[in-house]
């Protein structure tokens, strides 16, 4: 896998990833909250920032959202986005489950875990919630337990082809780290939150080939990089080449459909004790 830089990173997500795969997951966000009518907002894994300009523009003045996310160049397109349109919205650099800022100050709070570790979502419900106001709401997009079965059946017996038996767990780590819905809830539970609900859509993300499905910027510069990290660096060119192989053949040098659970878990903060 070729490594690219953070303004590599932010420009792909910017054209490629928030216009299709960002998109399916902010729709549901769009459906179903509410915004306060003023206040303080928080967007946690805003990426370049089209969805939390959208939710800016869309609540109004009296609602002021600080939008955070781990990339620095995401967030300087994210500024010249807002600046060209006139929104003083604020964007800062955190890490989205170990947030820098003070308890309980936000009316709303909003996160995308879309493309956040699996291993990583527990610890960033605990800070939506932390940083919420009492009372205030918290909702959290993310894909949850089935997601990628397609590619995980074929990563494993790529796996297998090439030698890498050692590895095969790790296919069924990913698996199982994926959360299931009840799962997410019963975390949003422990964080403080009450009156948990959740939305599930299955979204299908169509290839043309194998080699278009590789050269994907969500899977090359995002997704891979989750689904191979425990492997050694050079053996991924080999994995990629056999994932390749496989898909043709099981496809029969047709399209490749990669499915996705996308939720949405949303609560209220509890009451302060």
């Amino acid at each position: 896998m070729t490594v690219k830089t953070n303004k590599e990173l932010a420009f792909l997500h910017d054209l490629f990833v928030a216009t299709d795969w960002g998109e399916r997951f902010a729709e549901s966000i769009d459906e179903r909250v509410e915004l306060p009518k003023a206040g303080r907002a928080l967007y946690v894994g805003s990426g370049t920032g089209a969805h939390a300009i959208a939710l800016q523009e869309r609540a109004g003045h009296a609602l002021k959202f600080l939008c955070v996310d781990e990339n620095e160049e995401s967030l300087e397109l994210a500024r010249t986005k807002a600046a060209t349109l006139k929104w003083d919205t604020e964007f800062r650099r955190e890490t989205v489950d170990e947030l820098t800022l003070e308890d309980e100050q936000f009316n709303f709070v909003v996160g995308d875990g879309s493309l956040v570790h699996s291993e990583r979502i527990p610890g960033m419900i605990e800070e939506l919630t932390r940083v919420a106001a009492p009372q205030a709401l918290v909702a959290l997009v993310l894909p949850t337990f089935s997601s990628f079965g397609e590619f995980f059946s074929i990563y494993w017996e790529a796996l297998h082809n090439c030698g890498l038996l050692e590895h095969e767990a790790d296919v069924e780590s990913l698996i199982t780290t994926l959360p299931t819905v009840s799962s997410v809830e019963k975390m949003a539970e422990q964080a403080g939150l009450e009156d948990v609900a959740s939305w599930t859509t299955i979204e299908e993300f169509d290839y043309e080939s194998s080699e278009k499905f590789l050269a994907a910027p969500l899977i090359a510069d995002f997704l891979m990089h989750i689904w191979l990290e425990t492997l050694p660096p050079d053996s991924y060119e080999q994995v990629a080449k056999e994932i390749g192989r496989l898909i043709n053949e099981e496809r029969h040098e047709g399209a490749f459909a990669l499915t996705v659970k996308a939720t949405l878990v949303m609560g209220k903060k509890a009451l302060s004790q």
